[in-house]
């Protein structure tokens, strides 16, 4: 029997198949369907550092100030609509979650500054977050700002967050640094656990008719999963953190390829959204029927085996596939 089970931020966890954050974690009742096809863990939507100003000030410009640039508020935030509920609320929804499921849920806070609302990822601890995913986005469109500056700002959050709670934390990271391994070994000494590669931020499009700046949301597709497979795979054993891997994973083939790359879980929600809960079983029933297929034992045996540590060169996974991939196309005649 192929034995799926993974360990994610010290969490023992029955396979490598997590559910990020989405409007599923809405409802209870989605959530005890995604355990029941087998998911091994759910993150929380997004907490926003937006919303715990908002509860406790007037509302400002904060509160709607790069919505478009982020995932989840796209449905949370712009409005004042159904999810953009003070933090009492969340705590309150996350607190009966856990009382619901048994596979561990994982908190989610949004923010990029280092004031008190830090201080909520002790209380998502406390209401029974078995980790905290901290979703940082901050757009530097000032000039004057350095990356070096940005980076700084990322490190003194993790540090600060990090430092206020017991449960572990994981990063969910952009790739638009100048140096992603840099910035990824930072955080992990700052006191990152795990590492999530990569935060996939919406982007406003431009309606030419209202001449309007509006949503629009696309869902991954597998191609997106090759940006964060690359990547894992070069940092893996040389970074001190676990790595998940989300964006772009909608099947067992994509699940498998981010294990072998070194990732700990796979983390999709696009794919969740499209079928339901019902295909994470499908998935996991499809990963275990080609480990059999292919004499793998477990999931451990095959974790990192494709990455860079493990060919013992990081070669292929640089320049020279760039000019392989070129060189290899051949125009239509």
């Amino acid at each position: 029997m192929v034995d799926l089970k993974t360990t994610y931020l010290g969490l023992e966890l029955k396979n490598p198949l997590v559910a990020s954050a989405s409007p599923l974690m809405e409802k209870v009742d989605t959530v005890r369907r995604l355990e029941e096809n087998g998911v091994s863990a759910v993150v929380m939507y997004s907490l926003f550092e937006e919303q715990i100003i908002h509860d406790s000030l007037e509302l400002d410009h904060y509160l709607t100030y790069g919505t478009e640039s982020f995932a989840e508020a796209l449905t949370y935030l712009p409005g004042i609509g159904r999810y953009s509920t003070g933090p009492d609320v969340y705590l309150e929804r996350l607190r009966r979650l856990k009382e619901a499921v048994s596979i561990p849920v994982i908190g989610s806070l949004n923010g990029v500054s280092t004031g008190g609302w830090i201080e909520y990822a002790k209380k998502i601890e406390e209401a029974g977050a078995d980790a905290l995913e901290l979703n940082i986005y901050y757009l530097p469109f000032e000039p004057e700002q350095t990356s070096l500056e940005l980076e700084e700002t990322y490190a003194t959050l993790v540090c600060d967050v990090s430092s206020c709670i017991q449960i572990p934390l994981a990063v969910k990271l952009s790739p638009f640094f100048t140096g992603i391994a840099n910035v990824a070994n930072r955080l992990a000494q700052a006191g990152a656990k795990g590492l999530v590669l990569f935060n996939r931020f919406y982007q406003p499009d431009f309606d030419l008719e209202n001449l309007e700046v509006v949503p629009n949301l696309v869902l991954s597709t597998s191609n997106e999963l090759r940006l964060p497979l690359r990547w894992i795979a070069l940092l893996y054993g040389r970074v001190n953190a676990d790595f998940a891997l989300t964006s772009g994973v909608h099947t067992a083939q994509d699940m498998l390829k981010a294990v072998m790359a070194g990732a700990s879980v796979t983390m999709t929600a696009s794919e969740l959204l499209k079928n339901g809960p019902k295909r994470a079983a499908e998935m996991l029933a499809d990963m275990q029927l080609w480990m059999e297929e292919h004499e793998y034992e477990s999931v451990m045996q095959m974790k990192g085996s494709l990455s860079a540590k493990a060919v013992g060169s990081t070669h292929a996974l640089k320049r020279t596939n760039y000019i392989k991939e070129l060189s290899s196309f051949k125009l239509l005649p």
